[in-house]
């Protein structure tokens, strides 16, 4: 027994035991080594160690025992005191952050485009390379010895002040060294007396290799011919690398002084092969460069050659109707191969459609647009509008039926002529159809696709033998979508300061307190750079008795305590009388009032004006450009969206809770030049029809007069609550309709309404 507890103690105790063991065997082990200068008498001669920098190196042992020379050499040890410093910490350097992640990450772009010009073509060849290629490349500069009197509008143009050819060939690519090197891949230079292909000088550059030092265009023999190699003639264009023009660089100025010659292209000829020794090539890696010289008097229509079709470059161009002549004629080609290359490729897609598992159904049609919308739910059902060759049965005021007119009946005409012509494409030369007249019609817009059409046509058939037949063929049709453009805009800043012009008639004044609350804490607490100005609206009654009862009495009063509360605001008042307040009317009279460059925010009192959306009208209203107007956020009539429950403090963007009123047309973001040039452009017609002022409202006024772009987009930030408005009968019939459509959609959803009919049906019944 007592063995056996011996045993199992020792199995608990025994892991303790071993690890402390362990643990002094290996302390033991890991004696640390120093260094210790070994004082021997150099007599004995016993062997000294030396470490690889020189001192002696040994163990120290534990139980040594000093030696005299230990001694002394510690009673000579003379302790040393070194002074203690705070680290001080430097400042912590800041890191470069490039603005754009193209310069950061060293990208660059594919082709730069150097157009050789003269103050003499600058206006006439100058703008017709400028209308042919800009539009195609990224970016084109011309260049010119001295500048014209007259700069054409929309062209960069760098003049140099010397009409020397030779000098102004060395600041062309002296300019373009300290500009433009490290931005682009390749530098294409060409004269203006030249058209150029741009749609394949890019293709050209995109198979190229950009650590190439290329010197590409039309090979031409030094004069003389004594020198090897040959130039690039500049009249056909030539290609420059980066890689070369860096190379050339350092020897810029020795070309200059040491190189003379009578042609600029010669003079870069030489220079690049003196000091970079690459010849001017046409060809490169498979890569052909084409261009084609033309005759006197020559018509681009009647040329036949294959060099003419596949040339870059052709030259030389006498005038800008040849120019302009040799872009239709080069468009149409590249036109040609785009219908050729999308008939193949629907071609192929029909071929592999038969061996896919839906068979030849799983092609959609047509071959290559994307399939119908499915819709989710019986509101998103996609609605078809019904139209004939004179009338439509969906029109914009509610109407059953009205007139087919304007764009609508342009559309029409446009489907009915491509139906006729793919018809006649399809059947002939059997067959030959003329159009007797349209049955039906049906149109549907589909958001993913473009404009569905179903024609019903009544055709008359006549056969080669000239019998014909009257028969009914149904077409369908779809117009699609076009591809996305990126349009430039010009550069807008947030620094604006915005005017905000609130009118009020007599209705409106019970909502004037809770507008100025809103504003206040969005604006004023936040010293918003805006300014609010109200226009008192009176009628002929009302404005004779406001000395007497003014209608604006308790808003005048709200204001100037505003204005005393925030000491820094000055909201001011216009008033105004009329018999029918229209936007014009009384946007004539404030824009007298404010410099041209003022920017106008037209609003009313349900509207909530907050610094998100002002940011938004300065950023979308662009001076001679663009006017702005949003598509507020209106809330439902609460009696109806939270019918038999509790309405909540804030109302979120919900479908159940309101909706984008796209019958408004109340706010507007413009600039006052913008609305004077528009106002202008009216007085021919106000003075014919003063009505007019009456029937169009600020949107109508900008869109029928003005060449401006006319921006309209929902607005999330700009948020109404529910307001019954009440409309004027007196102004024009549209804007009355509107108004009406507005207050009747803005009750509630159809879900919404139709739960209260039946519970009013339901109350009825019993």
């Amino acid at each position: 027994m007592r063995f056996s507890a011996f045993v199992s103690v020792l199995r608990s105790v025994g892991p303790v035991v071993i690890g402390i063991s362990l643990g002094f065997t290996l302390s033991l082990l890991s004696v640390n080594w120093t260094e210790e200068a070994c004082y021997q008498d150099p007599k004995e001669g016993e062997a000294v160690t030396l470490s690889p920098d020189g001192q002696l190196k040994g163990a120290r042992k534990p139980n040594s025992i000093s030696t005299i020379n230990d001694v002394e050499s510690e009673e000579d040890f003379e302790p040393r005191i070194v002074p203690y410093k705070q680290v001080q910490q430097s400042a912590p350097k800041k890191v470069f952050r490039a603005k754009y992640i193209s310069t950061e990450l060293g990208m660059r772009e594919r082709l730069f485009v150097g157009v050789l010009t003269s103050k003499n073509t600058i206006n006439t060849l100058g703008v017709a390379v400028n209308r042919t290629i800009s539009h195609h490349l990224d970016t084109v500069i011309f260049f010119s010895g001295t500048r014209s009197r007259k700069v054409p509008q929309g062209m960069f143009v760098v003049a140099h002040g010397d009409e020397r050819l030779i000098w102004n060939m060395y600041q062309n690519i002296k300019h373009i060294l300290d500009h433009y090197i490290h931005e682009y891949d390749w530098f294409y230079l060409v004269q203006d007396d030249a058209y150029t292909e741009a749609d394949r000088i890019k293709a050209v550059v995109d198979h190229l290799s950009m650590d190439r030092e290329l010197y590409m265009g039309s090979p031409q023999e030094f004069i003389g011919g004594k020198m090897e190699g040959k130039y690039c003639y500049g009249g056909f264009g030539y290609l420059l690398s980066r890689t070369l023009l860096l190379q050339l660089q350092p020897f810029l100025e020795n070309c200059r002084n040491d190189i003379l010659s009578a042609r600029p292209d010669e003079w870069l000829g030489r220079c690049i092969i003196d000091y970079t020794d690459t010849h001017c090539v046409d060809e490169y890696e498979g890569i052909q460069y084409h261009h084609y010289e033309l005759g006197k008097n020559s018509d681009p229509i009647k040329e036949q050659n294959e060099d003419f079709k596949k040339a870059l470059t052709v030259h030389p161009v006498s005038d800008p109707e040849h120019m302009y002549r040799l872009h239709r004629y080069f468009t149409e080609i590249e036109l040609q191969k785009t219908y050729d290359e999308i008939a193949k490729l629907q071609a192929e897609i029909k071929n592999v459609s038969v061996v896919a598992f839906d068979g030849i159904r799983s092609a959609q049609w047509p071959v290559g647009i994307n399939p119908p919308f499915e819709p989710n739910s019986r509101f998103e059902v996609l609605k078809w509008e019904y139209f004939t060759e004179e009338e439509i049965y969906s029109c914009a005021d509610g109407s059953p039926k009205c007139e087919l007119r304007g764009v609508d009946r342009m559309d029409v005409a446009d489907v009915i002529d491509v139906a006729m012509g793919e018809l006649n494409k399809k059947y002939e030369p059997d067959l030959q159809l003329k159009k007797q007249q349209l049955i039906n019609g049906y149109r549907r817009f589909d958001p993913v696709r473009g404009m569905e059409y179903t024609l019903d046509l009544q055709l008359e058939v006549v056969n080669q033998k000239g019998h014909s037949l009257s028969i009914t063929k149904r077409v369908h049709l779809v117009r699609p979508l076009s591809r996305i453009e990126i349009i430039p805009m010009p550069y807008v800043t947030e620094a604006t300061r915005v005017h905000i012009i609130i009118p009020l008639t007599l209705q409106d004044r019970t909502y004037v307190d809770h507008f100025l609350e809103v504003f206040a804490s969005n604006a004023f607490e936040t010293s918003e750079n805006a300014i609010l100005t109200f226009l008192f609206i009176y009628d002929p009654v009302e404005a004779q008795q406001v000395n007497q009862n003014d209608i604006f009495a308790s808003v005048k009063t709200q204001i100037n305590a505003h204005e005393r509360k925030y000491p820094a605001v000055k909201i001011p008042w216009i008033s105004v009388k009329t018999e029918t307040p229209s936007q014009i009317k009384f946007m004539d009279i404030i824009s007298k009032k404010h410099p041209v460059d003022t920017l106008f925010f037209l609003a009313n009192t349900h509207t909530s004006v907050n610094s998100e959306f002002l940011n938004r009208c300065r950023m979308n209203s662009i001076n001679n450009w663009q006017v702005f107007f949003p598509v507020h956020f209106k809330d439902f009539n609460p009696d109806v969206a939270y019918h038999n429950q509790q309405q909540p403090v804030t109302v979120d963007l919900l479908k159940e809770a309101g909706h984008f009123d796209g019958r408004s047309f109340e706010e507007a973001c413009f600039y006052n030049s913008d609305y004077m040039s528009t106002r202008t452009r009216m007085v021919a017609d106000v003075q014919e029809n003063e009505e007019i002022l009456e029937s169009l409202d600020i949107y109508d006024m900008f869109v029928k007069y003005s060449g401006l772009h006319v921006f309209r987009a929902v607005e999330p930030a700009l948020h109404q609550k529910y307001s019954y408005q009440a409309c004027n009968p007196r102004l024009s019939e549209d804007i009355y309709h509107r108004c009406v459509q507005s207050n009747m959609e803005g009750l509630g959803s159809r879900s919404q309404l139709a739960m209260l009919l039946f519970e009013q049906e339901q109350g009825n019944s019993t």
